[in-house]
């Protein structure tokens, strides 16, 4: 199966559309896959938000990830699920695209984006414009055929250091080879930052599974001042760390990556009571 808008593509079909400013779409998670992690939630409203700004400047440049100011978890989806997407535009041009979003399972909110900015870099360096411009045209028109995700797996990260509760340190070993790079992206390859996220928050997750203060009822709640500062590509081991806090209803989480010394991204998750949310 050709992997281009297969294997790391999240919008099925635009359904609404206010060139530069506005739209809705839609993504139906295939029921065979395990599951459908929270952080490709927040990747498949980014994905519309980079069609609507790809196509408002006539696919000269595409957005990469780089920084997001807080995305807001409500709830997860299951495996059959179809998610309404909705982005607005700030502001898009050849430098910058500015947007928030959400996903909502009919009227059940899922997540919330704010102030995400995604700088502009030249579209040939990463895919054939005439392929982008296709793409948007169909998911435009008919949409996409559904249940051409199959799920995604980097192996999990090799814990280095560990005090329960408190840190962790693990390394990240990125694929040399994987589908998802097929279509991010089919000129240049780069491992996706939100399943980085995806590796970081399981990391914090067990934190806060260990910690005192961590029951049952805590879950993930917000992530905060993610950025990305670099781009990862096949075949590099990334260096990941994890620091709990404890406040007043519930447990931080600074997270870091690095790479050769350098750092690649950072980010902060809350986690809070199920009904309460985070401080």
């Amino acid at each position: 199966m050709d992997e281009h808008f297969a294997a790391f593509s999240f919008v099925d079909r635009i359904t609404e559309l206010d060139p530069a400013r506005h739209a809705r779409g839609v993504f139906a998670v295939p029921s065979f896959v395990a599951e459908f992690p929270r952080c490709l939630i927040a990747e498949a409203v980014g994905q519309l938000a980079a069609w609507v700004s790809m196509s408002a400047i006539e696919y000269r440049g595409r957005p990469v990830a780089a920084l997001a100011a807080e995305t807001r978890f409500h709830g997860d989806v299951r495996p059959g699920e179809t998610i309404s997407l909705e982005v607005d535009i700030d502001s898009c041009d050849d430098d910058a695209v500015s947007y928030g979003g959400r996903a909502r399972i009919g009227e059940r909110l899922l997540l919330e984006l704010e102030h995400c900015l995604g700088p502009m870099l030249p579209a040939t360096d990463f895919d054939a414009p005439e392929a982008l411009r296709e793409r948007f045209e169909l998911l435009c028109g008919a949409g996409a055929p559904p249940g051409r995700f199959h799920g995604v797996d980097v192996g999990r990260p090799e814990v280095t250091a560990h005090e329960a509760g408190r840190s962790i340190a693990a390394s990240l070993h990125v694929p040399a080879q994987a589908p998802f790079f097929a279509d991010h992206f089919p000129r240049r390859p780069v491992f996706p930052a939100t399943l980085l996220l995806d590796a970081q928050i399981r990391l914090a997750t067990r934190l806060v599974r260990e910690s005192e203060q961590g029951r049952d009822e805590l879950t993930l709640r917000r992530m905060n001042n993610v950025k990305v500062r670099s781009f990862t590509s096949p075949g590099q081991t990334l260096e990941l760390g994890a620091s709990a806090t404890a406040h007043e209803r519930g447990i931080r989480v600074a997270l870091s990556a690095r790479a050769g010394g350098k750092s690649v991204a950072t980010a902060r998750v809350e986690f809070g009571d199920i009904d309460g949310g985070a401080a």
